[in-house]
């Protein structure tokens, strides 16, 4: 069980919203952790982020405009500044470290990665290249932007069919599609640039597809129970992640070797990457070798969830899982 102590009554604003597709997936994680965290032990303020302006909403649903310079908003004529921010942006500015500098610029505590870290995460492709050189399966690949010559038999010929063509900064499989003829590769990356001018083509790996959450409690990196995934669709899309089509069977039907070795795994990709807060790694288990396909900082926190779930399979309480991440040291 986790235990959490708060001498005081701190504020807390939770971040939500963002400039990507994931907008409203992020308002419900948000939402979902403002109504979790007990008021009797934290003063809780919604942060609604928009490109043009960030807005706090207080427990009688009142508005008051965000200060970008310095995080604070005026209520009954005095300057409140937040103690702690959850972070729970999915997508720019929460999950590529742009929230991450300007907390760490005014030294305000907050639930997720450093600026560099959450850079290097949220881009596919160089947290794929980077965990390569620790000894980290990850499946073939081809990088293409926005603007280059396409050479269709030679992402073929590299990467073979099915394959994968994914926006390199994006989640929640928004813009991703399977091809599965040569003709219509050119379609999949016109659709996937919609949501990033930088993509990412892999080869179809089989196997037993799984996440896994992980977080840091006093110094030490814990690992929830691992979700299988089953999903009825032709892969583990949007819908199949938030309309029910898919089966999530925490925890995963895998053996106690296996279960130790991706554990194992979990916790080095946490240790070398230097990750903050919660974080949700995938993987493709492929004749018994997890391949690696993301590490997501900022993982999804609603009803439909993945992370709730793991965190219920660990028999925590999700109003504790929150505070223990409020209260890292």
């Amino acid at each position: 069980m986790i235990k959490a102590y708060c001498m005081s009554k701190k504020v807390v604003g939770i971040a939500m919203g963002g400039y990507s597709s994931e907008r409203e997936i992020s308002l419900e994680s948000g939402n979902a952790v403002y109504k979790a965290l007990p008021q009797s032990r934290w003063d809780c303020y919604r942060i609604v982020v928009d490109k043009d302006f960030w807005t706090v909403i207080d427990n009688k649903e009142k508005q008051y405009p965000l200060n970008l310079e310095n995080l604070s908003f005026k209520m009954d004529n005095k300057n409140v500044h937040f103690d702690v921010v959850f972070n729970a942006i999915h997508g720019a500015p929460g999950e590529d470290g742009q929230l991450a500098k300007k907390l760490d610029q005014l030294y305000i505590p907050h639930t997720s990665c450093s600026e560099k870290i959450a850079a290097l995460t949220f881009n596919k492709r160089d947290c794929l290249e980077k965990v390569k050189e620790w000894g980290i399966p990850v499946a073939k690949s081809f990088t293409y932007d926005l603007g280059d010559p396409l050479d269709v038999d030679s992402v073929i010929n590299k990467i073979g069919l099915p394959c994968f063509v994914k926006p390199n900064r994006s989640g929640s499989s928004y813009g991703v599609v399977k091809v599965y003829e040569k003709k219509d590769l050119k379609d999949a990356i016109h659709t996937a640039l919609k949501e990033d001018a930088q993509l990412i083509i892999e080869a179809n790996l089989v196997g037993m597809e799984i996440s896994v959450g992980a977080y840091r409690l006093n110094d030490q990196v814990i690992v929830l129970p691992i979700t299988e995934i089953i999903s009825e669709n032709d892969f583990f899309d949007y819908d199949a992640k938030y309309n029910g089509k898919s089966q999530e069977i925490t925890p995963a039907r895998l053996d106690e070797t296996t279960i130790d070795d991706i554990n194992s795994i979990v916790k080095k990709l946490f240790q070398q990457l230097e990750l903050q807060g919660v974080c949700r790694s995938e993987f493709i288990i492929v004749e018994g070798t997890p391949h690696l396909l993301e590490v997501n900082t900022i993982p999804g926190l609603t009803p439909a969830s993945l992370i709730p779930q793991q965190v219920s399979a660990a028999g925590i309480e999700l109003a504790e899982f929150f505070e223990s991440l409020l209260l890292k040291k």
